[in-house]
């Protein structure tokens, strides 16, 4: 669909982009990416979305049109065209696949306790529940052992000296494995980013996003309602996620379309003073 070719290069808009950008330049510095580099993709990325967005009556683009959109040099846009598409989606769609995995294996009835504690789970048997046709509930186009491998990779699931796999705590609370770290981090930015590009956008802002915030509060007041958010989010996403088992399991045979959702919760805190250097930073 495309949309308003209305282009914004309003101060306040880019000192917008600014303050949004600080925060993932650091991430780039830290990860060893230099301004040319960034270019490069940034180029890339442009062009990407100008023929996923902009396009007229569902028509492909001339190199000339998306060179209007951008800014892009055309000869930039031929060797960007003819490299084809990256491995975003595949990385997203693996990150997706492990997730369900795991989040069938806290939440559905062969698969967890009467307490709702995962159980431990044999590779492979004849009949009961085990590894494999856990996979198989949530996939067959990947291997069990495929994932198996992933997951043993994030130090997600060990094995018992007696051969059964045992989900770690790390699957609840995340990896501190450096790629999976990257993978949830565009997942979980990127589609925040969306959902808030698409608010922006849009005349009736279609997707829900709220924030609750306070300044001026002493340390221990935002310890309080740290934990207090820690507990009745960790609650509410491990409530959802169980609701989102019964209803993939319910609806794993049905025809029609698919979709896919992300619900993600954030904390963030910061002194006061380092809230108020960052908005000069980003006045002109």
């Amino acid at each position: 669909m495309a949309r308003s070719e209305h282009i914004d290069v309003s101060g306040a808009f880019l000192r917008i982009l600014r303050g949004l950008l600080r925060p993932l330049v650091r991430t780039m510095i830290a990860r060893g990416l230099t301004a040319p580099v960034v270019y490069s993709l940034l180029k890339r990325v442009y062009v990407e979305v100008a023929e996923e967005s902009f396009r007229l009556d569902d028509k492909p683009l001339t190199d000339s049109r998306i060179a209007l959109l951008t800014g892009v040099h055309r000869k930039d846009i031929r060797t960007i065209r003819a490299e084809g598409a990256d491995e975003t989606g595949a990385s997203r769609r693996k990150s997706a696949l492990l997730a369900t995995v795991i989040g069938q294996w806290m939440s559905a009835p062969d698969f967890t306790e009467a307490t709702g504690t995962p159980i431990l789970l044999p590779r492979q048997v004849d009949s009961g529940p085990d590894f494999e046709t856990l996979v198989r509930s949530v996939s067959r186009d990947v291997r069990p052992r495929t994932v198996l491998d992933e997951l043993q990779n994030a130090g997600l699931v060990t094995e018992t000296p007696d051969g059964l796999l045992q989900l770690e705590a790390d699957a609840i609370v995340g990896t501190g494995n450096a790629p999976d770290k990257e993978a949830f981090f565009a997942a979980n930015v990127g589609d925040h980013l969306a959902a808030a590009t698409e608010n922006l956008l849009a005349e009736t802002p279609p997707f829900f996003e709220r924030a609750v915030f306070y300044n001026q509060l002493p340390p221990e007041a935002v310890d309080a309602i740290e934990t207090a958010a820690r507990a009745q989010a960790q609650a509410m996403l491990e409530d959802l996620n169980r609701q989102s088992s019964a209803l993939h399991r319910d609806s794993k045979d049905a025809p029609g379309p698919r979709q896919r959702y992300r619900l993600g919760i954030y904390f963030y805190r910061e002194d006061t003073a380092d809230a108020d250097q960052d908005e000069k930073a980003q006045d002109p």
